[in-house]
């Protein structure tokens, strides 16, 4: 009963309430029960007057224990996010209690709203940059990683220790130089083994000590594969140049110094010594002349075309300049043009470079005494692009067909290598750089086209280039 009459009052049993009446009372029992010994007061006048002092604490008590409850309770409704900024108290001191309460919850709750979005700005941040980043800890455990370190090695990147992340002993032995603190920072390049297959090149850094976070050392890791893979692409430009270059620069030399000894006074020698020489050196000059070219277009293919450009007069161009080089070998140059073929937004030089150099390849290694087609139309999409060509952005479709043995799988998939021939080619002794194909890719590349080449034992073998009529 006494218990149902104080969760009236709003008091629970777990406040202790009725302990602390009954320890508030001892004093005036103790009073009151000397009084009844010395017979100054009789003992029904004592129990009487110490239920009046009882009843009269639990009056002044219950109204403290309410408010005490109430204040707690909003206490705790806070700690799990419930926010009354009007809550009812009697009491001055309580509601002076709550209003510091509130202070300090603003307070948090600012502090907490301000590094939240600083945290999630700076994770923004760190998510655009392109190299991956993380944090670690004293004991190497991977505390955050960015975008890019994310999708290099995985969403899950944050559950593992950075020895499992990186297994690689070069990379483990420096991280654990600087969280150890043997080293304030550290750099190195190594090879990254099965599923990344990659060159990076890691920075391992101390954080400084007003960091004041669990992170201690952050990792920036530089993707070097690229890099490498570019260096082997020059070393083995300049290599296969020097070789093409040494050849017929050596056949100059050899002849120069017969001519100048044991041939000096044969006419007949000298004349057919001259005439290999100059072959040579027009070989060397066409060779020099498509690596300028290829370098050029090269350094140009970032920059877009801006001029118009008419492909049906290119072509004919191309097939007057090369009429003569093709009868020669008994061949016939058809071209075949769709009507309102638009002009493109092209290099014209670039455009009459790539014309010429396939229709001229379909002259030298085609078979004599056949036909050598060009087919120029308008075609509504581009082989290799995922989404169709918009009908006001139409590409220009240019095919140059010869008959000519079939090309191999293999030998297709290379054919615009540098410097890349055919062994059936050398094999037959015919001339070539083996940059024509290369220059037209590059050049295809820069007007943001595509090229696709087909060979068949009946049809010969024939490359289409797809050019976009706007960029």
């Amino acid at each position: 009963m006494f218990f149902e009459k104080l969760k009236m009052l709003e008091i629970e049993k777990s406040s202790k309430f009725s302990e602390r009446v009954l320890v508030l009372s001892i004093p005036a029992a103790v009073v009151f029960t000397l009084l009844s010994l010395l017979k100054l007061l009789s003992p029904f006048s004592a129990v009487l007057s110490y239920m009046a002092i009882v009843f009269f604490n639990m009056i002044f008590l219950s109204s403290i224990s309410v408010e005490l409850q109430r204040l707690k309770k909003y206490i705790n409704d806070l700690t799990v996010g419930k926010f009354d900024q009007n809550v009812s108290l009697s009491e001055d001191e309580a509601r002076d209690i709550a209003d510091a309460v509130n202070s300090m919850h603003r307070f948090f709750t600012d502090k907490t709203d301000a590094l939240e979005a600083k945290s999630m700005s700076d994770m923004a941040v760190l998510d655009t940059l392109p190299d991956p980043i993380m944090m670690l800890d004293r004991s190497g455990n991977v505390l955050g990683a960015n975008l890019a370190a994310r999708k290099l090695l995985g969403p899950k990147v944050t559950e593992h220790n950075i020895e499992k992340v990186l297994n690689v002993p070069s990379f483990i032995e420096a991280a654990t130089k600087v969280l150890k603190e043997q080293s304030e920072s550290e750099n190195l390049a190594f090879f990254m083994p099965e599923p990344l297959n990659k060159k990076l090149f890691a920075h391992i850094n101390k954080l400084p000590s007003f960091s004041h976070s669990r992170a201690f050392a952050s990792v920036s890791l530089y993707d070097l594969t690229k890099t490498v893979t570019v260096e082997k692409l020059q070393s083995d430009f300049v290599a296969n140049a020097s070789h093409e270059l040494r050849t017929p620069l050596s056949v100059i030399s050899g002849f120069i110094d017969t001519l100048q000894t044991s041939a000096k006074d044969d006419e007949v020698a000298r004349e057919q010594f001259l005439n290999i020489m100059a072959k040579q050196a027009a070989f060397m000059s066409d060779l020099i002349e498509d690596l300028l070219s290829l370098s050029k277009i090269e350094m140009q293919q970032n920059e877009l075309p801006k001029e118009k450009v008419d492909v049906l007069k290119i072509a004919d161009e191309v097939v007057g300049a090369l009429a003569l080089k093709a009868e020669e070998k008994g061949m016939h140059i058809e071209i075949s043009k769709q009507p309102n073929v638009p002009k493109i937004t092209a290099d014209g030089g670039q455009i009459k470079q790539l014309v010429q150099n396939l229709t001229d390849n379909a002259i030298k290694y085609g078979v004599a005494n056949s036909t050598v087609k060009i087919d120029i139309k308008t075609v509504q999409s581009i082989p290799g692009v995922k989404t169709p060509v918009a009908p006001d952005f139409k590409a220009v479709l240019i095919s140059v067909n010869n008959k000519g043995p079939k090309i191999s799988q293999t030998d297709l998939a290379r054919l615009t290598e540098r410097f890349f021939r055919l062994q059936e080619h050398k094999d037959l002794g015919i001339k070539g750089t083996g940059l024509g194909l290369a220059i037209a890719k590059r050049i295809i590349m820069r007007h943001r086209g595509n090229l696709t080449v087909s060979s068949t034992t009946l049809n010969g073998t024939t490359f289409s280039v797809y050019l976009p009529v706007k960029l």
